[in-house]
C-alpha cells in the first residue's frame, strides 16, 4: 500500500489512493460488502466487466481536453496495466480495460503524477464533464466555454454533496446554438448567450438517454456565468435528498421532474438558495486556456490529390485564429492502440498546439495546426491508418464497447460497425460530406452509444425464431436529430432485426431517402413526412423470421452460437442497505464533518452532518423494516416511526426541523460547529438505541 506514496504530491490525492487500497484489503479480507464496495471503487473509476476478475478503468479528462505528456502517461499506463488499447468514449474519456483490481491503486497513483483523475469517473457522482471540443477555437462561438466546464469540474470534483447521490449526474456546456455537446440530453446543459453585454447561457434540466430518453426543460433562458456554479451546487442539493433511491431504473433527475413537476422542482431548487457555498462564482479568463503556438513547420507541399482535398474539406477547418487550422481524426469504435498513441505523439509535437481533446463521436481534435502544416500532419495521419475523411459525418459510426466488455450488452455493437461504415464508403460515398445525419449504435438499449438522439439508430436485443432458438437482434431507431439552441429529437423505435442483416438496414434506408427526399430536406424532416409506419413497412422483409440461416445465429465478430448473457450493471453501483454498514458509514462521515471544520470548510461540514443524520436515521428505519425512496423520505419517516412516537429524544421539536436547518442557514462557523454537535449527539443516541435493541 505504501509503494506508490512518493509519487503522489497533493496530499488529499494520496489520502484517496490509500484509502482506495485500503478499501481493496478490507474487502479481499471479507470486511466490507460487495455491495458496498462495488459503490466505493466505482466513485474511484474502477468499473467492473463482462470478463470476470479484470476491471475496466475510467479515466476522467475533462471537457476532453489531453496534452501531449497526458496522453503518453495513459498510453504507458496501458501498456504496464492493461492491454494496450486506449478506448475513446462518448463522453470525452479514455477507457482501459482488463486492469487487476489489486493493481488499481499504483495505476491511479501513476496517472496523478500529470494531474489526470480517476475521482468520480463511475458511480452515483458528477460524471465527467462534457463540451464542445472546438470550445476556444470555433469562429462561430460567443465565447470559450472550456474555463465554464472546468470550473465545474474542479468545484464539485470530492464535493460533499455529489458523493452518494441516488444515481449520476451527467452535464455539458456547448459552445454554439449548434448545440454539439448535446445540452438537451444531460441532467444540465448549457448554451451559450450574451445579453446586454453580460455572458451568461440557456440553461436546461432533466434530459437523459437510457431506456427512457427525455428531453430537458428550460430552466433559464438566460443565466449570468457568475451564477452557474450556484445554480448546479441547487439542483444536485435538490436531487440529493429528493432523488429515488430504491428504484435503479427511476433514480435519474429525469423521473424526479416526471414525478413532481418542473415548477415544482425549480421551486425546491430556489429554496437551496440561502444555504449555498457561494452566491456568485467567478469563471476564470479564457487566457488560461491559451495554447503555445507550435514552434516546428515542416517543409511539406500539400498533395494534388482527390484524397487529400477531400480530407481537408471534411476533417479541417480554419480556427477563429487566423493562420491555424484543426483537425478531427476518425477512431473507429474509438480504439486506438498505446503504439500508435505513442507514435502520432512523437511525430506532431511541436508541429501542431498541446491541446488535443477527445470528441463525443470517439475521435480526436487537433488544434492550432499551422496551415502550413496541414499537408505534414495528413501525412503523419495517414501513415498511420488515421486520415479517413467525414470525421463528422454519417460514414463516422459511434459505438459503445457492448458485448465485448460490458455487462450489460445484449448483442455486438462494435464489429458491425465497420460493416455499416463498409456500406456508406463503397456505396455512398458521397455521405462522407453529410454532417447532419448520425449512425449510433449501442450494445443495449442504455444507450452509452447514444443512439436514441441518431438519424438511424440501433441497439442490442434478441429475437427468437420458430423453432426457440435465440439470434441476436438490432432494434431500429430512426427520426432522432440535434436541432440546436437547446432542442432536439428522440428517435423512434421503429422495427427489431437480425442482426446480421443490419447493413441491409442501412442501405434500404439510403436508398429509400436519396430517391425520395426533397431537395434540402433533412433526414429527420424525410421521416416525419413520411411517418413510422411507411419505415416499418420499408424494413418489414428484412425482419422476417422465415428465410433465417445459421449464420444469422452467430453474433458479429464471434465464431460461437448466439447465448443472451447479461450480467449486473454497475453504471452507478446500488447502495448496500444493512444497518450496522450504515451506522459505520455514519462513523466515517463524522470524521468527515470534524475534518471539514478543523480546514475552516464551513459549507462542507455542514453538508457531512446532514449526511451523518440521513446515515444513521436510515439505519434506525431499515431495523424496523421501513421503506424509504429519498433522503426526503427518510427525515419524514424517521420522524413518524421514531420521534412523534416518543421512542427517540432529538434536540428539536421534529426531526425535518432538526435536519432542514441545513437549508434555512447560511453556512456559518457558527451554524456549521451547532449543526455538527447536533450530528454528532444523533449519531451517538443512535448508535446506543440501536445497541440497546440489538
Amino acid at each position: 500500500m505504501q509503494s506508490f506514496r512518493s509519487e503522489i504530491e497533493n496530499p488529499i490525492v494520496e489520502k484517496d489512493i490509500l484509502d482506495l487500497a485500503k478499501k481493496i484489503a478490507q474487502f479481499k479480507a471479507g470486511e466490507i460488502h460487495e455491495e458496498k464496495f462495488r459503490s466505493l471503487r466505482l466513485a474511484r473509476g474502477v468499473y467492473g466487466q463482462r470478463q470476470q476478475g479484470v476491471q475496466m478503468i475510467r479515466i476522467k479528462l475533462p471537457y476532453g481536453k489531453i496534452q501531449f505528456h497526458q496522453w503518453k502517461r495513459i498510453a504507458d499506463i496501458s501498456d504496464e496495466y492493461s492491454t494496450g488499447n486506449l478506448h475513446l468514449t462518448t463522453r470525452q474519456d479514455i477507457q482501459i480495460h482488463f486492469v487487476s483490481l489489486d493493481r488499481t491503486p499504483e495505476l491511479w497513483a501513476k496517472l496523478e503524477q500529470d494531474d489526470i483523475t480517476l475521482r468520480e469517473a463511475c458511480g452515483n457522482t458528477v460524471r465527467n464533464i462534457t463540451a464542445s471540443p472546438t470550445s476556444g477555437i470555433d469562429p462561430k462561438e460567443l465565447f470559450d466555454v472550456s474555463p465554464h466546464a472546468d470550473a465545474a469540474f474542479r468545484y464539485f470534483l470530492r464535493n460533499p454533496i455529489c458523493q452518494e447521490m441516488g444515481r449520476k449526474i451527467k452535464m455539458s456546456f456547448s459552445n454554439t446554438e449548434e448545440d454539439t455537446s448535446l445540452a438537451y440530453l444531460h441532467d444540465v446543459g448549457f448554451i451559450p448567450k450574451i445579453q446586454d453585454g453580460t455572458r451568461g447561457f440557456k440553461v436546461v434540466v432533466g434530459g437523459g438517454l437510457g431506456a427512457q430518453p427525455m428531453l430537458a426543460h428550460t430552466a433559464y433562458e438566460f443565466l449570468a456565468e457568475d451564477q452557474v456554479i450556484p445554480f448546479i451546487e441547487s439542483v444536485l442539493r435538490v436531487f440529493d435528498r429528493h432523488g429515488e433511491r430504491n428504484s435503479r431504473h427511476k433514480a435519474r433527475m429525469k423521473f424526479l421532474i416526471q414525478k413532481i413537476g418542473f415548477e415544482e422542482f425549480m421551486n425546491l431548487v430556489n429554496a437551496e438558495t440561502k444555504a449555498l457555498k457561494n452566491h456568485s462564482f467567478s469563471i476564470a479568463d479564457a487566457s488560461a486556456w491559451e495554447v503555445s503556438e507550435p514552434s516546428l513547420q515542416a517543409d511539406i507541399a500539400a498533395p494534388e490529390t482527390a484524397e487529400y482535398q477531400t480530407w481537408v474539406d471534411t476533417n479541417t477547418f480554419e480556427q477563429k485564429q487566423k493562420g491555424f487550422h484543426a483537425v478531427y481524426v476518425r477512431i473507429l469504435n474509438g480504439n486506438i492502440s498505446s503504439d500508435t498513441s505513442r507514435s502520432l505523439i512523437e511525430a506532431l509535437k511541436g508541429y501542431i498546439g498541446d491541446d488535443i481533446r477527445i470528441t463525443i463521436n470517439q475521435g480526436l481534435m487537433l488544434k492550432f495546426v499551422p496551415t502550413a502544416n496541414l499537408p505534414y500532419v495528413f501525412q503523419v495521419l495517414n501513415a498511420h491508418g488515421l486520415a479517413a475523411p467525414g470525421a463528422n459525418s454519417i460514414a463516422n459510426i459511434t459505438a459503445c464497447p457492448g458485448t465485448d466488455t460490458c455487462n450489460l450488452a445484449i448483442s455486438d455493437s462494435t464489429h458491425i460497425t465497420s460493416k455499416l461504415e463498409q456500406v456508406i464508403n463503397e456505396e455512398f460515398p458521397s455521405l462522407i460530406h453529410d454532417s447532419a445525419m448520425k449512425i449510433k449504435i449501442s450494445g443495449c438499449m442504455n444507450a452509452c452509444g447514444q443512439h436514441s438522439m441518431a438519424s438511424i439508430g440501433f441497439h442490442g436485443s434478441s429475437l427468437k425464431a420458430a423453432d426457440k432458438r435465440v439470434l441476436p437482434a438490432l432494434q431500429v431507431l430512426i427520426g432522432g436529430a440535434t436541432l440546436g439552441n437547446g432542442d432536439g429529437r428522440i428517435a423512434d423505435k421503429v422495427i427489431k432485426v437480425p442482426s446480421k442483416r443490419g447493413p441491409e438496414v442501412l442501405r434500404v434506408l439510403l436508398n429509400n431517402f436519396e430517391e425520395n427526399a426533397q431537395d434540402g430536406e433533412y433526414f429527420h424532416e424525410y421521416y416525419d413526412r413520411q411517418g413510422e409506419k411507411y419505415f416499418y413497412n420499408l424494413l418489414k422483409p428484412i425482419a422476417d423470421l422465415t428465410t433465417l440461416v445459421d449464420a444469422d445465429f452467430i453474433d458479429w465478430g464471434s465464431t460461437d452460437t448466439f447465448a443472451t448473457e447479461i450480467g449486473v450493471g454497475e453504471c452507478a453501483g446500488v447502495m448496500i442497505d444493512l444497518v450496522a454498514t450504515l451506522l459505520f458509514e455514519s462513523e466515517e462521515k463524522y470524521e468527515w464533518t470534524a475534518a471539514a471544520l478543523e480546514d475552516k470548510r464551513w459549507a462542507d461540514s455542514i453538508y457531512h452532518a446532514y449526511s451523518v443524520f440521513i446515515s444513521a436515521a436510515k439505519a434506525l428505519l431499515l431495523d424496523k423494516s421501513v421503506t424509504v425512496a429519498n433522503q426526503n423520505a427518510v427525515i419524514n419517516k424517521f420522524e413518524e416511526h421514531f420521534v412523534a412516537t416518543g421512542e427517540f429524544a432529538i434536540e428539536a421539536s421534529s426531526f425535518p426541523e432538526l435536519v432542514l436547518q441545513i437549508n434555512q442557514n447560511e453556512p456559518s462557523e457558527a451554524f456549521a460547529r451547532q449543526f455538527a454537535e447536533q450530528a454528532k449527539n444523533f449519531l451517538t443516541a443512535a448508535t446506543t438505541f440501536r445497541q440497546a435493541i440489538a
